[in-house]
């Protein structure tokens, strides 16, 4: 069964969750002889792409070019539809939200929706309007999280039927003797954040906790990992909340790096006020460090009982929770060990098994 992701999300991220959602399918799914799975990327610029196997992709890498972004998607849209025509595909999974897809009526068109993120905190955004055409347009939708699927049934008006949650797998390939987790880049004892800090993410809620304690400010220093480089503008709004200058540390780089700081993290702090699912929470656990997390939107459903869990409105709940945590070995290490029991309920692989069920079922 010929089986096709188009290339938006590719076009789109350099890095990031999404993109390596459906490059973890395409491996996994792939498994299964009975698919022909092909990544039809086109011009792109992600970098987990290089790192799968060749044949599941049709495309070519090179650098971000901004201004001939339009141009380039155009021109993957033109060459997907006519590799399709060349050859025997039945299921077209978009990896992003268009009004008109890559498929044809002859095709089976399956959607994933991630978070409904857009609606909850931008309703004015022209997305909105886009997203709603393409899942109303899908033959079967995939929810990453019941959460999600609540949501999106709240906002949308859709047969519930079509709808499937399959959960997001992490990423498990981890090795204590690599020689990168035998250093350790931070030496005093730090607050692991990671990923984007803008809006809903509510690193300023961190912030105001941190500042907030002046246990934790003496005894601990704020790692960010991932998202862009802290800015003057950030680094000035921090210093005028009293953080100190060598308190609030930026790092990015590879999983591998990644993985080292959430093993030497004292804890592992996930303030979003919305996620549709949250994958760093479980790379926390399979990295032995203890995890305190929102109780809001998806994430107490993926974490279950293996995490702290705090209101993000709350600034005293926030501060409570990371000082129950880190100021407590003996519980630190309970929610360690609850928490490799939780990733075993996650998989890529089950994930890409349950999703071949979907297309199956679609032709």
């Amino acid at each position: 069964m010929g089986v096709v992701y188009d290339s938006q999300i590719f076009n789109r991220q350099r890095y990031g969750g999404i993109s390596r959602y459906y490059c973890e399918l395409a491996k996994g799914i792939s498994n299964d002889h009975k698919f022909d799975i092909k990544i039809l990327a086109g011009v792109h610029f992600n970098e987990y792409l290089p790192a799968i196997p060749s044949n599941l992709v049709v495309g070519v890498k090179l650098p971000r070019i901004p201004k001939a972004t339009n141009m380039i998607e155009k021109a993957n849209i033109a060459f997907s539809k006519y590799w399709i025509k060349k050859n025997p595909v039945k299921i077209v999974h978009e990896t992003f939200f268009r009004i008109e897809g890559i498929g044809s009526k002859h095709h089976r068109k399956v959607l994933t929706v991630h978070d409904m993120i857009p609606e909850k905190f931008y309703p004015d955004s022209d997305i909105n309007i886009i997203k709603e055409i393409a899942i109303r347009s899908a033959d079967h939708i995939i929810c990453i999280s019941e959460s999600t699927k609540n949501d999106l049934l709240n906002l949308i008006e859709i047969d519930a039927s079509k709808i499937s949650v399959i959960y997001h797998g992490y990423s498990s390939d981890y090795d204590p003797k690599s020689e990168i987790f035998q250093r350790r880049t931070v030496v005093d004892p730090y607050i692991l954040y990671v990923g984007d800090r803008y809006g809903y993410k509510n690193f300023w809620g961190l912030i105001q906790a941190y500042v907030r304690s002046d246990h934790l400010k003496k005894n601990f220093k704020i790692v960010c990992f991932g998202g862009s480089p802290l800015s003057p503008d950030e680094l000035n709004r921090a210093n005028k909340m009293g953080v100190l200058e060598n308190d609030l540390l930026h790092f990015a780089g590879s999983d591998a790096l990644l993985r080292q700081f959430y093993q030497n993290a004292s804890v592992f702090v996930y303030p979003s006020m919305y996620e549709g699912f949250g994958i760093p929470p479980l790379e926390a656990m399979a990295a032995s460090c203890p995890v305190v997390c929102s109780n809001t939107s998806s994430i107490p459903e993926v974490v279950g009982n293996a995490a702290e869990l705090f209101d993000p409105y709350d600034i005293d709940s926030i501060v409570t929770a990371i000082e129950k945590v880190v100021f407590s070995s003996d519980y630190a290490s309970n929610l360690v060990k609850q928490g490799l029991w939780r990733i075993k309920n996650f998989s890529w692989q089950t994930c890409a098994e349950q999703t071949g069920l979907v297309y199956s079922s679609l032709v």
